[in-house]
């Protein structure tokens, strides 16, 4: 039975769809505020991780602000802002775009790999614990299953932008 709300063609979602919605958000939260408290330990945020370990796979451990911006679900604007803050850390530092006069390149410094090298141990052994080592193999598989349907569903290809932007 599919209730609507009064002026909405909207449908709700029955108990079953609202329990395992409300499950994945529940897991979410808990599971990324716990990782990030780990990794504010080792003076990185979950962003500065991602762009960190993002950089250090990449040829010449550079990246593009657009390319780096689509990873990670964000706004150019809003990752120019971030990386201004890790740039004054000494973190990565900003090059010209050949390719693209407005551009600019986000390229890792040596205090970045530094810092990731030393961070690492520790979130993997946070994400170990909050996550991985709490799940059977078949749960693994099931998840990885579960965001291969989600992930390209949820993806709005063209837009920028994010809601925390």
């Amino acid at each position: 039975m599919s209730t609507r709300l009064p002026g909405s063609a909207a449908p709700w979602l029955d108990e079953r769809e609202e329990a395992a919605w409300r499950a994945y958000r529940r897991m979410t939260i808990a599971v990324r505020e716990a990782t990030a408290r780990d990794l504010a330990e080792t003076g990185l945020s979950e962003p500065d991780y991602e762009v960190l370990s993002t950089l250090v796979e990449r040829p010449g451990v550079t990246s593009t602000l657009r390319e780096q911006a689509a990873k990670m679900g964000w706004s150019k604007s809003r990752l120019s802002r971030h990386a201004s803050r890790m740039e004054t850390r000494g973190l990565i530092r900003r090059a010209p775009d050949p390719a693209d006069g407005r551009g600019c390149l986000l390229v890792l410094t040596r205090l970045g790999t530094d810092t990731l090298r030393t961070a690492t141990p520790a979130h993997l052994e946070s994400v170990r614990r909050h996550f991985a080592d709490l799940l059977e193999p078949e749960d693994l598989a099931a998840l990885t299953r579960i965001a291969a349907k989600l992930a390209p569903a949820a993806a709005s290809p063209g837009e920028e932008g994010d809601p925390a932007d």
